[in-house]
């Protein structure tokens, strides 16, 4: 872990740990954080599947086999 010191709008940052439900600037910003990088990788998954990549997934036969 790296220490950096920025400057951060105040304002931003509480409503920020209202949202995520933190107590401290170093928790809102990592939350903050972690949350954006978990959003960007199911936005990746979310495109993967749009462009086909489980084609087995409009297959009826084959998912009428995977609910049983």
């Amino acid at each position: 872990m790296s220490t950096t010191q920025i400057d951060l709008d105040q304002h931003l940052l509480t409503k920020a740990a209202e949202v995520l439900g933190t107590k401290t600037k170093k928790d809102t910003v990592n939350e903050a954080l972690r949350r954006v990088v978990e959003q960007e990788a199911r936005r990746r998954h979310v495109d993967e599947l749009a462009g086909g990549a489980l084609p087995d997934l409009a297959d009826p036969d084959i998912m009428a086999g995977a609910w049983r």
